[in-house]
């Protein structure tokens, strides 16, 4: 197998990941900036996952360059390489949930501290 082979493959892989992760962005229903609100989360760790598989792509690319001749312990690295890339669909996904998870319980907290800041607050002026 040639090094132009083995870039092409990558190159695919890389762009089928991307690809599908853009795909379960979803649109909300709605014609105002406020219905997205809800997908920030979402929409930001897609940001970040495209960030990283343009930087791993980058490195790639520099890395082949010197590559001479490849053998089978080029080729299962890559394939092994590969394999844990296309892992950022799906933490991706993960991500995104996670923080969605979080801000709702962040928000239920923040809302929560003010209700009873506002009982203390109370309690020091009848007292």
């Amino acid at each position: 197998m040639t090094r132009n082979r083995m870039e092409a493959f990558s190159d695919g892989v890389i762009a089928i990941i991307i690809t599908i992760m853009v795909l379960e962005l979803r649109v909300p229903a709605g014609s105002t900036l406020t219905v997205l609100r809800p997908i920030t989360p979402v929409f930001f760790s897609y940001l970040l996952s495209f960030v990283f598989l343009g930087i791993y792509w980058s490195n790639h690319h520099h890395l082949l360059q010197v590559v001479e001749d490849v053998n089978g312990r080029v080729l299962w690295a890559n394939h092994g390489s590969i394999a844990l890339i296309n892992l950022f669909a799906f933490l991706r996904k993960v991500s995104g949930a996670i923080t969605q998870v979080q801000l709702f319980f962040r928000q239920r907290w923040i809302r929560d501290f003010d209700l009873h800041r506002t009982k203390a607050a109370v309690m020091l002026l009848v007292c």
